[in-house]
């Protein structure tokens, strides 16, 4: 059985639970400017920021927040916000737990940026939200939640220890395309230029696997789960984000069928959704969850299955991890080992095999 549609991750799930649950959370408007205070030493400096760039202030969805300097020790609440810390050149000094199993919350996509720095201290979400004592205790000087769940009481309390970079409006939770999420730290980090650059070299991959594969833009992908059924990432989720940007189209009404939310269970009736051209099933184990899927007739008798067209990527493996994270380090790893079984499922040969990576 494969893990929650965010993998393990206590906030998201909880979330989730509400979500079905009909449980609305409305969020209003504030605005926050905060000096950038801290104590004690970093675990990654500030070197490169350009003196120029502060104090800089950024838009969120609850109001403003202000640099004032240079930040140095960073904590990330937001759970694929390290990356782009460790991509600019700094180690946070605290980031919170998302996939497990990694020390310092840091992939195996990420871990040659931590050269010989302490690795993060290493927080998690108990459902409640951040763990807002030990965020303090760390003496952070900026705090990251952009990928990210917080509602504004969260956000109030995490701006009274430093300054917080929230999500900016126009996205859900977790909803952030990673070129944003980039380029909003770069700012936050007095590294603008780097971070644009940054975006640039991982949109160069995208083009050229897209331009290797012309057969992606002619066809339709989609990304499930079986999480309580069958879950469907809509295309406000980082992960559908991937496919249309190597080129795919996703199932027409797909966002219409699971509502405004990174992603939803579908009903056995709407199984027609998942009859693309390929389809990613992140699953916990890849020959006993395909077993089951093709056991249910309403979707073990669809072309995609007929014609050999899933991929299936076992959502523990790194590869998986991966896949979940989409962030400005993972996707290079991620396209690397994606492309091939996306070409494999959609060369028209049935008989084709969709070979797992070795990770």
């Amino acid at each position: 059985m494969s893990r929650s549609p965010r993998g393990v991750r206590p906030a998201a799930a909880l979330a989730f639970v509400l979500l079905l649950l009909g449980v609305a959370t409305g969020c209003g408007s504030s605005s926050s400017t905060a000096t950038g205070a801290g104590a004690g030493s970093p675990s990654g400096s500030a070197s490169g920021a350009a003196p120029s760039a502060f104090p800089v202030t950024l838009v969120n969805k609850f109001g403003s927040t202000t640099v004032s300097a240079a930040p140095k020790r960073i904590v990330t609440v937001g759970l694929t916000d390290q990356d782009a810390v460790l991509a600019l050149g700094q180690v946070p000094v605290g980031t919170t737990e998302w996939l497990g199993g990694y020390k310092g919350a840091i992939g195996p996509w990420a871990t040659d940026k931590l050269g010989g720095a302490t690795p993060p201290t290493v927080l998690t979400d108990p459902g409640t939200g951040p763990q807002v004592e030990k965020i303090a205790a760390l003496h952070p000087d900026l705090i990251l939640a952009l990928y990210a769940g917080l509602t504004k009481d969260q956000y109030q309390n995490l701006s009274k220890i430093a300054p917080v970079v929230a999500a900016p409006k126009g996205y859900n939770d977790y909803g952030i395309p990673w070129q944003q999420q980039t380029e909003l730290i770069g700012q936050a980090l007095g590294k603008a230029d780097q971070a644009k650059q940054l975006v640039a070299g991982v949109t160069a991959d995208f083009t050229a696997a897209a331009k290797a594969h012309p057969e992606f833009a002619r066809a339709t992908a989609v990304m499930a789960t079986p999480y309580q059924g069958i879950f469907v990432y809509g295309s406000q989720d980082a992960r559908s984000r991937v496919l249309t940007s190597l080129g795919f189209k996703l199932p027409a009404n797909l966002d219409k069928v699971i509502g405004d939310q990174f992603g939803n269970n579908i009903s056995e009736e709407r199984t027609d959704l998942l009859d693309a051209d390929a389809i990613v099933w992140i699953v916990g184990n890849p020959a006993k969850d395909e077993a089951t899927l093709h056991a249910n007739k309403l979707y073990g008798d669809l072309n995609v299955v007929k014609q050999g067209r899933e991929v299936f990527v076992k959502d523990s493996s790194d590869f998986g991890n991966a896949v979940s994270f989409v962030s400005v380090l993972s996707l290079p790893y991620t396209l690397d080992r994606l492309v091939p079984q996306l070409a494999e499922a959609v060369d028209g040969n049935p008989a084709t095999p969709v070979v797992a990576p070795t990770d």
